[in-house]
């Protein structure tokens, strides 16, 4: 059942979005850490992509419907979310929520597991964040080559590890439905998934400049950075969201002219 009820939703496009701001996440976080039993809570960063592959990915789907926050991290679900009616309060991404997450930790002794990336690019964000965030404690780290036989093993050690939160560098829809495959054997308080964040800080990646994350235009930033892998994902994925939008518009503009009085 998702634990956050209370907190303002945003129904549209068949998607459930929580109409949150990042800090009031952050908040969530420290109460979940605070909680006698550990229950595993799991938070999803909903971006287009994201949105548009539910639609064919029943697993996916019902992964991102059972988290317990679902947020919107990009500028175009935002301004999706107000022309029909159910506006988001703010655009809240995986890696400035992580960021809010390690400075408050580190004032209050958060211990993180770490799970994604390439070993070198893992032991990377390992020395910033210990060096950035003294107060935070590496519960464990792994990085985000492995087999399925390997699942168990790696459950059991961040489970065994006493994490506060778990921080998953891996790409979507593979951490969105890993975690919750093993919610209820991870015993981590509060789960992240945070894409590509472990090296965007590391520096092996440059985030776009704010302006054109502004722009809604950071896809378009990671796409002259990693053209090979992402321009067929980006060109579907865009397109298809752009139509499912514009049809949803039209249905709502036909309904109106049939509801309305003659």
């Amino acid at each position: 059942m998702n634990s956050l009820v209370e907190m303002p939703v945003a129904e549209f496009l068949n998607a459930r979005l929580h109409a949150v701001a990042a800090q009031d996440v952050v908040e969530r976080v420290f109460r979940w850490r605070s909680e006698p039993e550990r229950r595993t809570h799991i938070i999803i960063t909903a971006n287009v992509s994201l949105l548009v592959t539910m639609r064919a990915d029943a697993r996916l789907s019902e992964a991102v419907g059972r988290a317990d926050v679902v947020v919107a991290d990009g500028m175009p679900l935002v301004w999706a979310s107000r022309l029909l009616g159910a506006p988001v309060r703010e655009r809240v991404t995986g890696i400035d929520l992580m960021e809010a997450l390690l400075a408050r930790g580190s004032l209050e002794g958060l211990s993180v597991f770490l799970l994604g990336t390439t070993q070198q690019r893992l032991q990377r964000f390992v020395e910033i964040v210990t060096r950035k965030y003294p107060g935070v404690r590496i519960a464990g780290a792994r990085n985000g080559y492995f087999s399925r036989n390997e699942h168990a093993e790696i459950v059991t050690e961040i489970r065994n590890s006493g994490a506060d939160l778990l921080l998953v560098a891996m790409p979507a829809p593979f951490k969105e439905i890993w975690c919750e495959d093993h919610r209820a054997a991870l015993g981590v308080p509060a789960v992240l998934g945070v894409g590509g964040a472990f090296d965007v800080v590391g520096g092996f990646l440059p985030r776009a400049p704010v302006f054109l994350q502004n722009a809604g235009l950071e896809w378009a930033w990671r796409l002259c950075l990693e053209p090979r892998k992402l321009w067929k994902r980006n060109l579907t994925t865009n397109s298809r969201f752009i139509a499912i939008l514009a049809a949803e518009l039209a249905r709502r503009a036909v309904h109106r002219q049939l509801e309305s009085p003659r």
